[in-house]
Formats: structure tokens, sequence, C-alpha cells
């Protein structure tokens, strides 16, 4: 799944670390991919985009408590890990919902559609 961002406000917009995801009522947070962590904070002008990929499940079959979840929060870092970053977004999903299992993650912000779909 690809998590897309745009900057609609009149000023710079920086995404630190990686998107929170909170689907349902889950009590875990999913961690992130380290190898998709940027050299620098993602930077966006007005109007600019930033991306960040996620796994849902494990293409193997290997991740367990596989369920579908209905609705997605996603959280925003502040400038320290696990700080506020501001009002979570609530993105539509699909009608029949989105599976997702142990085995879930997701990468850093990403500059690039195409880094974030690398991982």
């Amino acid at each position: 799944m690809l998590i897309t961002v745009r900057n609609k406000g009149s000023k710079l917009c920086g995404l630190t670390y990686y998107p929170v995801l909170r689907f349902d009522e889950m009590q875990w947070a999913p961690q992130p991919f380290e190898a998709s962590k940027p050299q620098a904070v993602v930077s966006l002008s007005p109007g600019e985009t930033a991306y960040a990929g996620v796994l849902l499940s494990a293409a193997d079959g290997s991740g367990d408590g596989g369920t579908t979840g209905r609705k997605l929060a996603v959280g925003f870092h502040g400038a320290t890990p696990n700080s506020d970053g501001g009002p979570s977004a609530l993105p539509s999903l699909p009608a029949g919902g989105v599976y997702y299992d142990s085995s879930l993650a997701v990468t850093y912000w990403q500059q690039s559609m195409d880094d974030a779909l690398t991982y």
C-alpha cells in the first residue's frame, strides 16, 4: 500500500521519521523498515507530495493474526520520536477493507514514490 501526503499549507513542512499507522482499534504500531531511513528530514514546499510504503502482510504467509482493517488513522511524529506532529489523517480505505497481519511494516517518509515502494 502507498500513503501519499501533500502539503496544502503555505509554509515549508517537514515530515520526520515515519507514519504511525492504526487500523481500527489495533493496540500496536507497525515498525519501520530501518533501511528506508532517509539521509535528511523530508521537506515539502507548498503543493509538494511525499510518500510512505506499507507492507500489509508477508508474501510467504508467515505473518500471524491476519485481520481486515476497515478504518485507518495516519499519525505524524513531531521533531523527536513519538512526539506529537499534529492531527492524524483519516484516509478512506477500499469498501471491503484492507487485510494485514503481524508482518505489517512501514517505510520512513520518502520524497519519491519509487523509493517508498522499494521496500
